[in-house]
This record gives structure tokens, C-alpha cells and sequence, in this order.
């Protein structure tokens, strides 16, 4: 059933003037977003990242047999496949102070990158809220903190730089 509405007909809605003080709002809205996209990412959180995804330093020794591998190849035989080298583990107060770190600066980025990017990172802001909600075991605290630092390295590519 269709029905029609002559152009005189009285709206049901009051329309409500805008006044100064909505005008001011929308402008403090608009300025305090802009504001918070041009506060860009801090050099200590690059420096954070940094630091968990570069090499650490091992203080396991290596065991040697580097001389033992010389000669084996000198004798045509292959030389024995090596593990990785142990990683120092971080301490209790650097993984505190390094996930409260990606913790404030997940908040900043939720904020932030939407207005930075030409479509919406949801598949990314998602893995980003994940990890920040995630709690590990203390041993498992280097890998965590590898993959929360990938993660915002991710964002923080798809935003570009405006450094």
C-alpha cells in the first residue's frame, strides 16, 4: 500500500535550531580529532619496538665445535645442524614496563588510525585488542611481546609515516 504526502503537510518531528553553543561543540569535536591525529607516535615507542624485535644478546655460552665443524667439512662431511642460540629471557620489570608501553600505545592507535588510513583496519585493530586483553606466562613473554610489537609495526605501516 503506498500512500502520498503533499509537500504542505505538517511534520510529526519539531525541528530543532542549532544554536552558537552546538556550533562550538562540533567545532571542539573537529579540533580535538585533528589534534589527535597529528600527535603521531612517539620516538619511545619505536624504540620500544625496537628493542624487543632486534637481536638480544644470549649470555649462554655457544659450546664451541666451531674448530670441529672446519674439520668435518675439510673431510667432506657434513657439519652437524646447530640450534638456534638461547635467548636471554626478560626480566619481570622490563616485560611490565614494556607491555604497559604497547598497552597505552594500542588506546593511541585505536584512536588514531582510523583517521589514517584510506579503509577501516579492522582484521588489524582486532589482533591489536586481542593481544593488549591477552595475559602470558612469564615464559612465553618474549614471544608475546614479539607479536604485540608485529602488530603494531602492521599498523603503524598501513598509517604510513608522517615522520
Amino acid at each position: 500500500m503506498m500512500s502520498a504526502v503533499s509537500v504542505g503537510a505538517p511534520s510529526n518531528r519539531r525541528r530543532r535550531l542549532i544554536t552558537s553553543e552546538d556550533v562550538a561543540m562540533r567545532r571542539l569535536a573537529h579540533s580535538l580529532s585533528l589534534s589527535l591525529i597529528a600527535e603521531g607516535i612517539s620516538d619511545d615507542l619505536i624504540d620500544t619496538v625496537e628493542e624487543i624485535l632486534g637481536d638480544r644478546p644470549s649470555t649462554v655460552a655457544d659450546g664451541g665445535g666451531r674448530r670441529l665443524d672446519g674439520v668435518l667439512v675439510r673431510l667432506g662431511l657434513p657439519a652437524p645442524r646447530r640450534r638456534p642460540p638461547a635467548v636471554e629471557p626478560l626480566s619481570a620489570a622490563d616485560t611490565a614496563r614494556i607491555t604497559h608501553r604497547f598497552r597505552r600505545a594500542t588506546h593511541q592507535l585505536i584512536q588514531v588510525a582510523p583517521y589514517r588510513v584510506t579503509t577501516f583496519p579492522t582484521e588489524e585493530l582486532c589482533h591489536l585488542l586481542a593481544l593488549r586483553n591477552e595475559h602470558p606466562a612469564p615464559d612465553e613473554a618474549l614471544s608475546y611481546l614479539r607479536r604485540y610489537a608485529l602488530a603494531i609495526v602492521t599498523l603503524l605501516n598501513l598509517m604510513g609515516d608522517d615522520n
